[in-house]
């Protein structure tokens, strides 16, 4: 029986859902020793890493998946948010703004921006992210917790007792 990309990468998805990381990841090298360019099979491979606790190898693993496919904004922003959390900021920053470029309208990446620069103080900026993620999506409670963090920083009171009750309608309409 002749191996396939696809079929391991299926088998490999299911083996990282129980569990069983050392033989996903066996998988996902087998499938990319057949599919060496497909940008799907390092992405997975590289949260397998992630989920396995295998940081370093996970961000290698997304990076390759960014390099084959740069326009992906999955692959961004989970590149981002890894190297964001190995305290990898600049790096981080990087691929926001990159995705950022490719399109202005993603409210995660405008988020995830916005954690950066609260990691750094930078709470004029933070809250900036913050708010471009909400102007996007009024409804993104995570945005919305963060900017009441910065608000909070920043000494805004007013801005927190708003970004409270804005929590609160969120959470009766969900």
């Amino acid at each position: 029986m002749i191996e396939r990309s696809d079929t391991l990468n299926n088998q490999a998805i299911i083996l990282a859902s129980g569990g069983n990381y050392v033989e996903s990841i066996a998988c996902f090298k087998r499938a990319i020793t057949i599919d060496k360019n497909n940008y799907l099979l390092w992405y997975n491979l590289g949260i397998t890493y992630r989920d396995a606790g295998e940081n370093e190898s996970a961000r290698e693993a997304l990076i390759q998946a960014f390099q084959i496919n740069p326009e992906n904004e999955e692959v961004i922003e989970t590149l981002a948010t890894q190297c964001l959390s190995m305290g990898n900021l600049n790096e981080a920053v990087y691929y926001c703004n990159y995705g950022l470029k490719l399109n202005n309208a993603n409210a995660h990446l405008w988020n995830l921006l916005g954690v950066c620069f609260f990691q750094e103080e930078m709470y004029i900026e933070a809250s900036e992210g913050f708010e471009m993620a909400l102007s996007l999506n009024p409804y993104y409670a995570d945005a919305l917790l963060n900017l009441k963090d910065t608000y909070s920083e920043l000494g805004n009171k007013n801005g927190v007792i708003e970004c409270t009750m804005r929590l609160k309608e969120i959470k009766i309409h969900s």
